[in-house]
């Protein structure tokens, strides 16, 4: 019997073999894969990338039957992929898993409300419950009223610590120990990246661990995109047409994370397996043990036992290695910086984010 070429639907025409799937062989490829090159149908991609994330998940052991897990979701588009998939696998591999969906809203004017009304269309979507926590409510502070306090160039660094915060007190109040966060392959790269130029060397042993904790908290997060390209979860999220805030914060651009993300892509351009190889190179990191130094005041001796990790701040009562917490030294910083008289002004309709789209709308 003599081999036919498949027929194009579209061109009706028989298609070359260079054009078909590398995987079925019997469908147009549509989709070049960023991580090996491999260009496969639209069909084989789905059933790649869900497969991929679905042995992530169970080669680390990430969820046990009857586990309820808060996913954090903001509205983006690896946090709506990461909902889509975990409901998804739940159903297919009967995890088991009870899953509530946690949004923490920072108080961006003009981008957060606007990514909270995608996670409450998600929640109507997925029939998942939700839970909304805001650093209004936390701190009595909003993001825009940190940058105008700090400046827009540290807004990163109060985000960052107020949202970890904010995460495992949300996780709290739901009687939950376990937070699933759609970090990928690209944002732990670029991790590794950023503690390298720091010359952070004590993260760079745990900076790409797909389960973090802490000693003495019950919460832990986990990472099921882990080996996850984030051009792959963008095109599964197109090609399944899932509804996602696509708009990027306002003050990320001025996050130093922006420069090892710019290392990386161009890295990429050159080897696209890069990615996948700065994170085998975190996991094989072994950082050389410290020699004891003998202390001969026993009282430092003691004060270093007493505030280790799992020892909890005397102010909120938070993690913290330290006597006070980070975030409680933040918020000390902001109170003394406030003024003493505000000006009143209707700050519903302000906000850095409006404020930009306002004069992106105008034309001279």
């Amino acid at each position: 019997m003599s081999w036919t070429a498949p027929i194009d639907p579209v061109n009706k025409k028989p298609l070359k073999v260079s054009q078909l799937c590398e995987i079925c062989h019997c469908r147009k490829a549509i989709i070049k894969r960023p991580k090996n090159l491999q260009k496969i149908c639209k069909e084989c991609f789905f059933y790649v990338f869900e497969t991929e994330i679905h042995n992530t998940i169970v080669n680390n052991k990430l969820f046990y039957k009857g586990e309820r897990v808060a996913v954090g979701a903001s509205g983006g588009k690896d946090s709506t992929v990461l909902c889509y998939i975990m409901k998804l696998l739940n159903e297919r591999h009967n995890y088991g898993i009870d899953i509530q969906l946690l949004s923490i809203d920072e108080g961006i004017v003009g981008y957060r409300d606007d990514s909270l009304a995608t996670v409450k269309r998600n929640q109507k979507q997925y029939g998942l419950p939700l839970e909304i926590v805001s650093y209004k409510e936390l701190y009595n502070w909003t993001m825009d009223e940190i940058v105008a306090v700090a400046g827009i160039r540290n807004s990163c660094t109060y985000c960052g610590v107020f949202r970890r915060q904010a995460l495992d007190r949300g996780a709290q109040r739901l009687g939950i120990n376990h937070i699933v966060t759609g970090h990928n392959a690209d944002d732990m790269a670029e991790t590794v990246l950023m503690n390298i130029l720091r010359g952070d060397v004590a993260r760079l042993e745990k900076s790409t661990s797909i389960i973090t904790s802490s000693s003495g908290s019950p919460i832990k997060r986990s990472k099921p995109f882990k080996y996850t390209y984030q051009k792959e979860i963008v095109l599964y999220a197109h090609y399944k047409k899932l509804d996602y805030f696509s708009t990027e914060c306002t003050y990320a651009p001025e996050a130093f994370r922006g420069t090892a993300r710019e290392l990386m892509k161009n890295l990429e351009g050159i080897r696209p397996s890069c990615i996948i190889d700065i994170i085998h190179s975190g996991e094989n990191l072994v950082l050389k043990e410290k020699k004891k130094r003998i202390v001969s005041n026993q009282s430092e001796q003691q004060a270093k036992k007493q505030f280790a990790d799992g020892n909890r701040c005397e102010r909120c009562n938070y993690l913290s290695s330290n006597k006070i917490c980070k975030g409680c030294i933040l918020l000390e910083g902001l109170e003394k910086s406030r003024a003493s008289v505000s000006i009143e002004c209707d700050s519903a309709n302000d906000g850095a984010a409006r404020t930009l789209r306002t004069l992106e709308r105008l034309s001279f």
